[in-house]
């Protein structure tokens, strides 16, 4: 299958920002998307409102690049998850890197990817309920039509797709392409047996504006790669079932995928395992591996690269995404508060990792690792708090540089995130879209 095309950044960048834009200055001029890069803006001269979220452009662009690398090189393609930044400028990033499609998981976030231009979508949940079924199908409709994939995993769901087509017929050549999900006892959604999944499958083929294209999983919930091995097997195993069977009708290869960004090397060996009788496209969703992080991620990093058996390019993830938040007292011996907050910085899979620290006032050239002995105990809404040695040199007014955990939940609490270089300066303003 095709890649496809880059986005309509232009478009983007048109965007007018509201002034009342978290992270913007306070009194910044009315400015577009696109002019954020341009107004000489600096973290480290106290040109940002703090907190602030920024991304460091040189270890997003490695990023980006070792994926695409790694992909090459172990015959495998990327849709990766939208919903991780909800950023049509980082989606265009992984796009000019090679991405087969861009994940979704809601349809508004469906609705972004196509107002600027993504081609080929996939809805890594199921549609139900009138509305949100009948929007997939206008999705595939018009001058701006998108290649649209979803999941299934009940006859119920399934009905409701197919009653949906029956409402709005899909163009000639662009059916709802469906994935049937396979999932795990205890898990989220996904049928939990080989054989319903299999009932599952024939009734999507039989339906008339439908077409079977795949077996998909998310393993990232199982807590280990042992036990998501055996989801893995199972979507392999179940499209050479229905390969068997002939239910997949068109000649396009089949997809079989998952999504976590934990254990892609794992799909890629099971999937690498199997001998299919027909072409297959192999389809990772991982999202997280952009930015990276400095605790859940880089730990899984770390068993990839202690335990795969696939060829792994030169160099690494490394963590990108960084919040800053300044010293607002130290109220206490051994106890630092800092301008950040639940508000600010993800919190759900680890509290954030101070990593560097500066000092504004001209005595510092560029920021300093913090030293050991440093450590956030606590969140408020918009406190931080931290231990720190009675003989830290931190101060009031001082910046704090942090690392986090689960880059998806650092994201969604900010509409406007800043691309800077390895100075801190402001080459472009990322737009979100939660």
């Amino acid at each position: 299958m095709a890649l496809i095309p880059r986005l309509d950044i232009a478009a983007l960048d048109a965007l007018e920002l509201d002034p009342s834009t978290k992270g913007l200055p306070y009194d910044a001029p009315r400015l577009t998307v696109g002019a954020v890069g341009r107004q000489g803006w600096s973290l480290l001269d106290g040109d940002l409102p703090l907190p602030v979220a920024v991304i460091r452009e040189k270890a997003l662009a490695a990023n980006s690049a070792w994926m695409s690398a790694f992909t090459a090189q172990n015959d495998v393609v990327i849709a990766p998850h939208g919903k991780t930044t909800m950023s049509p400028h980082l989606f265009d990033l992984q796009i000019a890197d090679g991405a087969w499609a861009i994940t979704a998981a809601t349809l508004q976030q469906v609705g972004v990817c196509q107002r600027f231009g993504v081609r080929r979508v996939l809805l890594a949940n199921q549609p139900v309920g009138t509305q949100a079924i009948d929007a997939c199908f206008r999705a595939l409709q018009g001058d701006d039509a998108i290649e649209l994939y979803c999941l299934a995993d009940n006859p119920d769901g399934v009905a409701m797709l197919a009653e949906g087509a029956r409402r709005n017929p899909p163009p000639e050549g662009n059916p709802l392409r469906i994935l049937v999900e396979m999932g795990f006892v205890g898990g989220r959604t996904g049928v939990r047996t080989r054989a319903g999944a299999l009932e599952l499958a024939r009734a999507i083929a039989a339906a008339p504006g439908l077409e079977l294209a795949g077996f998909e999983c998310f393993e990232g919930m199982l807590p280990t790669a042992e036990t998501a091995d055996g989801l893995i097997d199972d979507v392999a195993a179940m499209a050479l079932a229905a390969m068997q069977e002939g239910l997949f009708g068109s000649d396009a290869p089949v997809v079989i995928s998952a999504g976590g960004s934990a254990f892609f090397d794992r799909v890629v060996e099971r999937f690498d395992s199997v001998a299919f009788p027909r072409p297959v496209q192999r389809v990772l969703r991982s999202g997280c591996y952009l930015t990276h992080d400095v605790i859940a991620y880089a730990a899984a990093f770390e068993r990839i690269v202690r335990e795969t058996a696939l060829k792994l390019p030169e160099g690494g993830l490394e963590p990108a995404l960084e919040v800053w938040a300044m010293v607002q007292s130290r109220p206490e011996g051994g106890r630092t508060m800092l301008t950040m907050g639940k508000r600010d910085v993800s919190h759900d899979a680890g509290l954030p990792v101070p990593l560097r620290w500066y000092r504004p006032d001209g005595s510092m050239t560029a920021p300093a690792e913090i030293a050991g002995g440093h450590s956030v105990v606590a969140l408020n809404d918009q406190h931080c708090h931290m231990i720190t040695p009675l003989d830290s040199p931190l101060r009031t007014g001082d910046l704090v540089g942090f690392g986090i955990s689960h880059p998806c939940t650092t994201f969604d609490k900010w509409s406007l995130l800043y691309l800077v270089d390895e100075d801190y300066r402001v080459t472009r303003g990322l737009k979100t879209f939660f």
